[in-house]
């Protein structure tokens, strides 16, 4: 594991010495203990499966939000396929800190890993978890987009959108072409800052495929694609978005079935989500 500025301080959990004096006044300081620990917000949404739990709270005296992901006894057939994807034995945290850590040593922007942890029974893992810093001025896609995006797309307003969509597929362009993949690439799990900065958030099921990568990358695309709001995002906004990704002027035949392939799987999520009486975002 490479635990980069985090310091071991049990057999079983490491911790950034930045923020360790904050943890052990909130008594997190053993796996128990975090798992114990009910302070903050409960984040937790009905669709997650039971084993996760994810809360927010303050460190005192730093300070800082710092949001913490729990899994508690995972399925094992969870763990086998996370093992098979990532080609290692690593808990559901660690696989997600290290996947912050590959991609920041790439200079893609992730949140901060500051307190970690991990209990094994003989084979399969117990617990784990995962505490991040919250990225500092910043709001994911899905809650707040830059209000050029969302005013009258005209003048100004209409530069600056354009300039943003290229960065934006520049940032996703650099994350695949890594040989990385996301899983769950939604609006909701791309930060964007006020000094014009793109992060990406919820890590666990990120991976390098061995095999059908383009199939992951379309997926990845999808839903990129599914949750950008119709109404913000034209048609042409959506293909500038791919002629900047593929670093083309005109779209090939294969670009063509890209698209198409990413437009149908789009709709199938939205087929999904309508029968749960949940709307898709790029439909209106």
């Amino acid at each position: 594991m490479r635990e980069h500025n985090l310091t071991k301080i049990s057999k079983s959990l490491f911790v950034d010495p930045n923020y360790k004096t904050a943890f052990e006044q909130s008594g997190l300081t053993s796996v128990d203990a975090v798992f114990s620990f009910t302070a903050g917000e409960n984040l937790t949404k009905t669709h997650l499966p039971c084993y996760r739990t994810r809360l927010k709270f303050e460190l005192p005296w730093v300070p800082v939000t710092v949001f913490l992901k729990r899994y508690d006894n995972p399925p094992i057939r969870v763990q086998l396929k996370n093992w098979l994807c990532a080609r290692a034995r690593k808990s559901c945290s660690f696989l997600d800190h290290d996947a912050v850590s590959r991609l920041s040593a790439l200079g893609i922007n992730t949140p901060k890993t500051i307190l970690l942890g991990e209990q094994w029974g003989r084979f399969f893992e117990k617990r784990s978890f995962i505490a991040t810093e919250k990225i500092p001025n910043a709001q994911s896609l899905e809650k707040k987009l830059p209000p050029y995006c969302t005013a009258e797309p005209v003048g100004e307003n209409l530069r600056l959108k354009r300039a943003f969509i290229d960065r934006l597929a520049g940032f996703i362009k650099r994350f695949h072409q890594a040989g990385f993949c996301h899983r769950d690439l939604y609006f909701a799990h791309i930060f964007y800052s006020q000094t014009g900065q793109f992060c990406l958030i919820d890590l666990a099921r990120v991976f390098k495929p061995a095999c059908l990568r383009q199939k992951f990358r379309i997926k990845d695309l999808a839903q990129l694609y599914y949750s950008a709001p119709a109404r913000y995002f034209s048609k042409t906004d959506r293909l500038r978005f791919y002629l900047a990704l593929a670093c083309r002027r005109k779209l090939t035949a294969i670009d063509r079935i890209v698209i198409r392939l990413v437009k149908n799987k789009a709709k199938r999520m939205a087929k999904h989500d309508r029968k749960h009486g949940r709307a898709a975002p790029f439909e209106f």
